[in-house]
């Protein structure tokens, strides 16, 4: 039965940018729930089509036939609640080799998209049955009532072009979606029955908490997860901090065996907090807002209703005992200090934002800076401070302050003497008052980054706008992150108060301890980790410091914050060049190649500028990449200061060594651009690096070597780029030619380095040509040196894998504690090469679009091998392939390959059957996703650049590919898959990268059939192969 209209409903109450051309409208309807209504004019720029005013009925009762087919399962790409806290990606120059085939979008169309927010979470788990409301999560995408079908909700989205995610937070969880415009009523009627009636069937239960505990076990291994379940760990019993909020296979089946009936809990748990008065949705379409009220009503309407009140959990005293020092033995080499300060909830200070004016402040990195002062001590390589978004750190409960500050080796024997200094700079933030200009520089910047605000990913937006119904009053929902409205020193004043030694826990996560000492074991991850107590006279002393260091002060006026905000790009303008579509070359010579694209579609004072700046000699050989890599962190610490304060101003710097290439990314914020640039590239011209920084930055550098490939899946990638490319330093190497390096080495090397650069770069926004035309003057002026010719560039060379290629690359795990095996299944396709190379784009994409669903369903959610389970276009220097991928802490690899290839030979099978209807669903939807309009002018940059950087320069790539789609049939997609993945073809060619797991034995590896031809020796093997030629 659908319930009566809305009972509040109002067009003008958000407060939106001038800039943003969507009409908003918040609802409520007669059981609680609340909506916001977004009508964007961007998704059919010319009115809705006929098919959607009219005939949605129609479409869905075609795709409805099928809903009574196999019992699949669910979507399955949640997202876990706090599975990506790592702090940084594995590093390493292989990570840049390669791109994913992404589907890169024209100015053409974009997405619908919704969300749901649900007023529960973590804190609301039964005790004895921990992580039952991210279990919950999990089975809402198990079939429903109206769409039993496991499956159908993704295999819906997939076919329209569209994807789903969902994360379990503290106090709520969030699912959303995006599809292709024209079927978003068809995807809600699926969503709303998440929140309807939801199957929760026991033998679905039994599969799916195989699927929370692999992803449990993704985070097996991380530093950051096993900080947070220790603060969790030792928090006070009954505190709602106190429990396991990720879940497992144990903590759930645990549940069952003392007696517990976990389906009447989670459906307990479903029932008492699953309805209107705690659900707040955010739908975004190209419909008008009386259209989408409408669906909303008639879709949303039989929520339950329920008069319960939102949970609210008091808690009695501190949550952790004061004076006591944790120390946790690290998985990664690492030193860090954390530094948590309990604050009261802040959520209704949002006007006044007391929390962000303290983090500005303790976490600056200018100078008079706490980092600075550090750094200069040779103590710490970098610091960050702040009340973190996820949920433990900024709830109901409470606001968590954290200062996280990662330690050099000398640093590590200072812990007690950094928090001495900490509260120095605590000391003199009290003397000094609360500053009214700094408030305003934030309030300033908070205003212009909403006035001028870049667009999202629509189901980004649309999960954000659900959240922030939660968080802020119906008029802020898009502004309340952004405004700094109320000076208010005295609240300041009292929230400094809470910065005190008795309100203060401290954390060590590093290798350096435990070796001798008695440790506790965390029941959950087995984290080793011991506690101590701090001396008293220690907590009396900074309590109240007996003085300021000199050194530390506040930062000054940020001369980077911008004033002009006008626009180079006007709407009578005729000129061809300035409405170009396409970036075009306005510098050619041998010393530089520069693009240039005025903005006239977004219209926004940002720009992005970006350069890659080959340097000579920088790739030649190992001791050359190293030096150079060294060379380049080294400036990125000189030029740290700069760049800090600039980003404040939004104004952000991206340095990298890339090849034999230094990669410049300057972007944001226009007025300032060129004066930054100055600035940098005057420093770069000239550094010499210090005795004091090198040493730090070497073991820094030595650390990030020693740390790279512990993640399983970055390990895999590595493991295949290293057979693929011809130049391929391993970290090993590196990290033995680092040991030996010594300052003067590096003075050496650093003149040839620069002696010769061939720069290329890209301006594009918000600067007219003669700005441009400027900027490449800033580089003439700083490098008057002798171009870089091409032959004397780095070239790679990806390996062409012979005919009928069998390959296996066999490796353990770097970690030893860590599960988790993976197989990365890689097909060599084709070089991206001639008039075909387009269309066989197009093919591998159509391909990955039909397979991926499918693949997660029957590997994933059927078998559960693991929570990763993937397939991806591989592009490698232009080389074309095609990956599948699976993560596994259960099976071995023999065996996940194993599975893997029967899924392959069943495609056959299953291109076969797919029947007219379905087969022009996938390629309109991928089409879909080809034209899709690029959100932000960081979109359509990044996508320029890509094609600069391959040197393919067809701007128009996608639009090229999206027309080639409409010739392709379900005939030439079999015949791609008949000729390069099934193992009769000869140009069937395939490399297995297999990393074996610590409860896997690699002996297994041995018994392989003759067939396959196993690499045991990468180098060798490339000795006497074949390569493709360079073409990028």
């Amino acid at each position: 039965m659908v319930m009566g209209g809305p009972t509040f409903s109002s067009d003008d109450i958000v407060v939106k940018s001038p800039n943003d051309r969507r009409l908003y409208r918040l609802l409520e309807l007669q059981n609680g729930l609340r909506a916001l209504l977004v009508h964007d004019p961007e998704i059919y720029p010319q009115g809705p089509p006929e098919a959607v005013r009219s005939d949605d009925e129609e479409n869905e009762e075609v795709d409805e036939d099928d809903d009574e087919g196999d019992e699949d399962e669910e979507d399955g790409s949640e997202e876990g609640d706090e599975d990506d806290m790592e702090d940084e990606d594995e590093e390493g120059d292989y990570n840049e080799a390669e791109g994913k085939g992404t589907k890169d979008a024209a100015a053409q169309t974009k997405k619908a998209a919704a969300a749901m927010c649900v007023g529960i979470g973590s804190f609301s788990d039964p005790f004895e049955a921990q992580g039952l409301a991210h279990f919950l999560e999990h089975m809402l995408f198990m079939g429903s009532e109206e769409f039993p079908d496991e499956n159908e909700y993704d295999s819906y989205l997939s076919k329209h072009g569209g994807s789903s995610n969902a994360y379990t937070e503290a106090e709520h969880t969030c699912y959303h979606f995006e599809v292709k415009p024209e079927f978003l009523k068809g995807a809600l009627k699926r969503f709303s029955q998440f929140f309807i009636s939801p199957l929760v069937k026991t033998e679905a239960m039994e599969r799916e908490v195989l699927a929370v505990d692999s992803e449990f076990n993704q985070v097996l291994q991380s530093d950051a997860c096993r900080l947070q379940q220790i603060q969790c760990h030792t928090s006070a019993p009954g505190h709602a901090f106190n429990r396991f909020f990720w879940g497992n296979k144990k903590s759930l089946v645990d549940a069952i065996e003392k007696g517990i009936n976990l389906r009447e809990q989670i459906l307990k748990l479903y029932m008492d907090y699953y309805h209107g008065g705690l659900m707040n949705l955010a739908v975004i379409g190209g419909e008008s807002l009386d259209v989408l009220e409408s669906w909303v009503v008639e879709l949303f309407g039989a929520v339950k209703k329920v008069h319960s009140a939102k949970p609210e959990f008091k808690v009695e005293g501190p949550i952790w005992q004061a004076g006591k020092i944790y120390c946790l033995e690290a998985v990664k080499d690492v030193h860090i200090l954390d530094l948590s300060w309990t604050l009261p909830c802040l959520h209704q200070e949002y006007l006044k934002k007391p929390e962000d004016y303290l983090a500005h402040l303790l976490g600056h990195e200018g100078r008079g800076s706490l980092l600075s002062f550090l750094k200069a001590r040779g103590w710490a390589t970098s610091l960050s401070a702040g009340v973190g978004d996820e949920g433990m750190h900024r709830s109901s409960i409470t606001y968590i302050f954290v200062m996280s500050i990662h330690l050099t080796d000398y640093g590590v024997e200072k812990i007690f003497d950094i928090i001495g200094f900490v509260y120095q700079y605590l000391k003199l933030l009290r003397q000094v008052s609360p500053q009214e200009w700094i408030f305003k520089e934030l309030q300033n910047i908070g205003n212009m980054e909403f006035r001028f605000a870049e667009e999202q990913p629509q189901d980004d937006y649309a999960a954000e706008l659900a959240e922030n119904l939660h968080f802020y009053p119906s008029e802020h929902v898009i502004c309340g992150d952004y405004v700094y409205k109320t000076w208010d020193e005295q609240l300041l004043k009292h929230v400094l108060g809470f910065f005190t030694p008795e309100n203060m826990r401290v954390d060590v996560v590093s290798k350096s301890f435990l070796k001798s000492e008695d440790f506790q074991v965390e029941p959950w991850f087995g984290s080793h980790f011991i506690e101590k107590d701090i001396a008293q006279n220690l907590m009396e002393l900074w309590k109240n410091p007996p003085e300021v260091d000199a050194a530390l002060h506040l930062p000054s006026n940020n001369d980077f914050i911008p004033s002009d905000f006008s626009i180079r790009a006007s709407d009578q303008c005729n000129d061809d060049f300035v409405n170009s579509t396409y970036p075009r070359c306005i510098v050619d010579e041998p010393l530089m190649k520069f693009w240039y694209k005025l903005d006239s579609t977004f219209k926004v004072p940002r720009a992005n500028t970006y350069f890659r700046i080959n340097l000579k000699g920088a790739y030649d050989n190992v001791k050359s990449c190293v030096l150079s890599e060294l060379f380049i962190h080294l400036l990125k610490d000189e030029l740290n200061e700069i760049i800090y304060q600039a980003s404040i101003a939004k104004l952000e710097t991206s340095v990298s060594f890339v090849g034999d290439k230094l990669e410049l990314k300057v972007y944001g914020f226009n007025d300032k651009l060129p004066v930054l640039l100055s600035k940098l590239l005057s420093v770069a011209r000239s550094f010499t690096p210090t005795d004091d920084r090198f040493q730090v930055i070497k073991e820094d550098m030595k650390r990030t070597l020693r740390n790279t490939n512990m993640k399983p899946l970055s390990h895999s990638s590595y493991l295949r780029l290293q057979v693929l490319c011809k130049s391929f330093y391993h970290v090993d190497e590196k990290l033995h030619y680092l040991n030996n390096l010594f300052l003067d080495d590096l003075k050496a090397f650093i003149p040839e380095l620069r002696s010769q650069l061939y720069i290329e770069g890209i301006c594009h926004g918000n600067l007219s040509e003669e700005e441009a035309i400027s900027i490449s003057n800033i580089f003439k002026m700083n490098f008057p040196v002798h171009p870089l010719p091409c032959e004397l560039r780095h070239a790679e060379h990806v390996l062409c894998l012979p005919s009928s290629a069998n390959l296996v690359r066999d490796v353990s795990v770097k970690n030893k504690s860590e599960k988790n095996s993976v197989v990365e299944l890689y097909f060599q396709i084709e070089q991206d090469v001639g008039m075909g190379s387009t269309k066989l784009k197009a093919l591998i994409d159509l391909f990955d679009e039909i397979i991926e669903e499918p693949l997660f369903n029957q590997l994933r959610t059927k078998e559960q091998l693991g929570y990763v389970v993937e397939c991806s276009p591989r592009i490698t220097y232009r080389v074309f392939g095609f990956c599948f991928c699976v993560q596994s802490s259960e099976y071995s690899p023999i065996y996940l390959q194993g599975r893997i290839d029967n899924f392959i030979d069943g495609l056959e099978k299953l291109l076969d059957g797919l029947d007219g209807d379905s087969f022009e669903h996938y390629r309109s939807g991928l089409m879909a996703k080809l034209l899709e309009k690029d959100p932000s002018l960081t979109y359509e940059s990044n996508r320029f650049w890509n094609q600069i950087v391959d040197k393919r320069y067809i701007f128009d790539m996608s639009n090229k590919e999206a027309e080639e789609l409409k010739s392709i049939s379900k005939k030439d997609v079999v015949d791609w898959y008949n000729t390069y993945l099934k193992s009769s073809s000869p140009k069937c060619r395939r490399l297995a990268v297999r990393l074996w797991g610590c409860n896997t034995d690699l002996k297994d590896a041995e018994a392989v059939s003759g067939t396959v031809e196993v690499i045991r020796d990468p180098e060798a093997f490339k000795m006497s192969s074949k390569f493709y030629p360079s073409i990028c």
